[in-house]
């Protein structure tokens, strides 16, 4: 297991409850395109990434996963959403969160987990701003 320390942020963030548990937050204004936070943990092939199991592992597609269920592990703590303001960004074995849009302080830091994670954890429950805005509309018909 290779494991590396992350690379430090420039912006305050801050772990907090959210409507999906805890997430993570901005403490300041992050501008669009800014490198936000890195995802880190050990990194491990495929095969053991499969015996360990749970919802902190980030498949990198290369036949390697972060296993980013640690603490210190801050980015763990960003949540799904349909319309987020961050996007991953891959460079080799790292995973980059940056900015998709200006976030204002206060804001919850969102990234998409992607088709098949959504399919297999969160559908139909997803509880993002996007999908609560749909049901809330879903249900005042």
């Amino acid at each position: 297991m290779a494991s590396t320390q992350p690379r430090p942020t420039r912006f305050s963030l801050r772990v907090k409850r959210s409507k999906s548990g805890f997430g993570l937050f901005a403490d300041a204004q992050i501008p669009k395109n800014r490198f936000v936070i890195e995802y880190w943990g050990d990194v491990v092939s495929d095969d053991i990434a499969d015996k360990i199991a749970g919802r902190y592992l980030f498949d990198l597609g290369n036949g390697k996963t972060i296993v980013g269920g640690g603490r210190k592990n801050t980015a763990r703590y960003i949540n799904h959403a349909c319309r987020p303001n961050s996007e991953v960004r891959q460079v080799g074995n790292h995973i980059y969160i940056f900015s998709k849009k200006p976030i204002k302080p206060g804001d919850e830091i969102t990234y998409d987990y992607g088709k098949e994670y959504v399919d297999t954890f969160i559908k139909p429950n997803c509880r993002c701003a996007t999908c609560e805005k749909k049901r809330s509309r879903a249900d005042t018909r």
